[in-house]
């Protein structure tokens, strides 16, 4: 099938993700406010009150920004739902994500484009056609395969399904990130166990929890291989992103709005490089081979298809990340100084050691990467190592702020203190 343009559509849970996702190449960014948005528990949500900052931040680049208002509605939350809907087009939002007939309705009356959530299941042409009456984009339900998506797509074309503005209904499909047991993310464990219901953004994770399987008569526990027996891996599309983008989609969702501004660096500044180079037939199994090892340093729960090949689904081993690396917070920015593209940083919480990897985050800065190949004390004479309760200075690639915070790079499961050893070793520091 022939592939138009794509766009990948980045998470952003606070300004800093926001600002990394731009950066590293997104052609939108989706984000919640406060309330009635899916990860309205789980990331720092922008207020109602950001979101003229948050559309001229997206904007002035030319990409897309796109309002959340993805949960189940109740009878007292319309009022607050038509507000939102209402602030989303004075504040010029491209579009809004929702997963509630209530909102699609109002959104729809109201001319604001609207994309149909993955909760709403939508997993045949018959549920496309019926929503295109709605909605411009439709995300498909997550449990449906290639072959699947593909028959889809080219049913839309064969029966000229347009949205309301006219144009195709364009698919978009989760290409990176979590993946819930539920159907869709569709459920009820949460509100059973905690009155929380992840249907309105208050997921309590029950599934990525370790449980036992115990007989109540005799009181004999089962040995089961993995403890987590509800914790699927992450999605991961890059060993077959070309295949995936053969099927017509339209739009790769990254999920992670719960995520840190590194994790959304990495995978948008990834699956771009990726899409790219299937664009121009560079794909290869070398440039996936890097693409692995650059987004296993950021948070994931290990790596599976998910339901896009037919394959059995793979299971996380842990309730937490499996990343290769991990952050340790040594200290925020003091000073940068631009002609020299040099900053000095306050050494707080870890020693920083010459020759160790950074990364500084910052709400206007986002997110950059750096080297330590020059360590400078606070009257410039050079050290290799600074110690915490000083001051440092090192070169930067590129402009950061004043209160960014700069974080030491080190692999997992490795002390600080061992991790100093091996840098003194290899003649990068020194004691």
């Amino acid at each position: 099938m022939k592939q138009g343009k794509i766009e990948i559509l980045a998470p952003a849970g606070s300004f800093a993700s926001l600002q990394a996702a731009i950066n590293a190449g997104a052609d939108a960014v989706y984000f919640g406010v406060e309330q009635l948005n899916m990860r309205s528990r789980a990331a720092d949500n922008f207020t109602v009150e950001d979101l003229d900052e948050v559309a001229r931040i997206i904007h002035q680049t030319g990409a897309k920004a796109y309002l959340t208002l993805n949960t189940l509605l109740y009878d007292h939350d319309l009022i607050l739902m038509k507000k939102l809907v209402d602030t989303a087009i004075e504040k010029q939002m491209d579009g809004i994500i929702v997963a509630d007939q209530a909102a699609i309705l109002y959104a729809h009356k109201k001319g604001l484009p609207v994309h149909v959530s993955t909760q709403l299941s939508v997993s045949n042409i018959e549920s496309v056609e019926f929503f295109a009456k709605y909605a411009d984009v439709i995300v498909l339900a997550r449990e449906l395969d290639l072959r699947m998506i593909e028959r889809i797509v080219k049913e839309i074309k064969e029966r000229d399904i347009r949205g309301p503005s006219g144009k195709l209904v364009k698919i978009e499909v989760f290409a990176h990130g979590a993946l819930c047991i539920a159907y869709s993310g569709r459920c009820g464990m949460s509100l059973f166990t905690d009155n929380a219901s992840a249907n309105r953004g208050a997921c309590r994770q029950n599934c990525r929890k370790a449980y036992i399987v115990k007989d109540k008569e005799t009181g004999i526990e089962l040995e089961l291989d993995n403890e987590f027996i509800m914790s699927p891996n992450d999605i991961n599309t890059l060993p077959f992103l070309p295949e995936l983008l053969a099927t017509g989609v339209s739009v790769l969702k990254l999920e992670g709005r719960g995520r840190s501004p590194d994790y959304t660096d990495m995978i948008v500044r990834v699956y771009r490089e990726a899409v790219d180079a299937v664009a121009n037939r560079s794909f290869d199994e070398q440039k996936v081979e890097n693409w692995m090892q650059r987004i296993s340093t950021v948070y994931n729960r290990g790596f599976s298809d998910g339901y896009y090949l037919g394959r059995e689904q793979g299971w996380s081993k842990t309730d937490g990340s499996v990343a290769t690396e991990e952050k340790v917070f040594v200290g925020p920015v003091k000073h940068y100084f631009p002609k020299a593209g040099v900053i000095e940083i306050e050494i707080r919480a870890a020693d920083l050691p010459l020759g160790s990897s950074v990364v500084i985050i910052g709400d206007i800065t986002g997110v950059i990467r750096a080297e330590v190949s020059e360590l400078r004390a606070d009257d410039r004479t050079p050290i290799s190592m600074a110690l915490r309760k000083t001051v440092a200075s090192f070169p930067v690639p590129e402009k950061v702020r004043t209160g960014d915070k700069v974080y030491l790079l080190k692999p997992r499961g490795i002390s600080l203190s061992s991790f100093y050893d091996t840098l003194v070793a290899r003649g990068d520091a020194c004691d």
